[in-house]
Formats: structure tokens, sequence, C-alpha cells
């Protein structure tokens, strides 16, 4: 067989992950940037929060592209979920190219019935309300963001 059908996140389901990322850093009390991809990493809903500092635009893009391609969530952790120290971190990001790879937690794939279908980067909290709210966001349209559920 030559073709195979995929699943697709959605502009709908897009729109739902972001609009519940939103409510989550408003309800923390942090302005948030907020980035969502397609599986091949490719830009589909971008928003900065007001208040919100530019550079966390660049991070969440970042963040989603990574969990994206990796199909987990972001972490200090290489291509085989290996723990990195501070050089291999930065080398994996040089060696990725820019805005392909980051060892920031707030990134999670998006996957539905086993499949990656997105990613999602959280910027402008701490990592841990990052992360936390991009899984809220992915959980919101019924999808995982754990490969092994």
């Amino acid at each position: 067989m030559y073709v195979t059908s995929s699943k697709r996140l959605t502009m709908d389901g897009a729109k739902k992950m972001m609009a519940t990322a939103i409510e989550q850093a408003k309800q923390s009390g942090i302005a948030v940037s907020v980035a969502i991809t397609d599986a091949g990493g490719h830009l589909i809903l971008l928003e900065r929060m007001e208040g919100g500092r530019f550079h966390t635009v660049h991070s969440a893009t970042t963040k989603a592209v990574c969990a994206a391609s990796n199909k987990r969530a972001t972490s200090a952790r290489g291509a085989q979920a290996q723990e990195l120290d501070a050089a291999h971190a930065l080398g994996l990001a040089l060696a990725a190219g820019p805005q392909r790879w980051t060892a920031m937690q707030g990134g999670c794939p998006v996957i539905a019935d086993g499949e990656c279908i997105g990613g999602i980067g959280v910027a402008g909290g701490d990592w841990a309300t990052d992360e936390r709210i991009a899984q809220a966001a992915v959980e919101s349209i019924g999808a995982n963001w754990r490969s092994d559920k």
C-alpha cells in the first residue's frame, strides 16, 4: 500500500484549544503566548495575550513544533527520552535548527487515537504552569498529550 489515511487537527479544534489555554492563563493571573501547530509543525494559530512579553511568541512556537515532532511533551530529554545535560540540550537545539527543539516545558503533542495530529506550546508563566495550561487545552478537545494513553 502506498497511500494511507491520517487524522488532522481542525480549525475548530485549534480554536477550542486556544480558548481553553487563554482562559486557564487568565485564571492563573498570567499573560501568555499560545501557539498551535499541525502534525508537521506548521503554525495554525498564534496568540499573545495583552501584556504578554514579546519573546514568548518565539518560545511558544518552538514548544509546539518540538512537541509535534517528538510526539511527547517538551522537556530536557533527547529524541529517545534520555536525560540531557546542559551541553547536550544546547547542542541538540543547535543541531535541530531554529524553532525546532527546546528543553523548556510547556509544549504538548495533540494525540488522537494514537496519532499525533499537532502540537501546542504555552510560554509566559513558570514552566509547570505553562505545561498545565497546554495539557488542559489538549484535553479540552478529547485528545491526549501522552502517547501512552
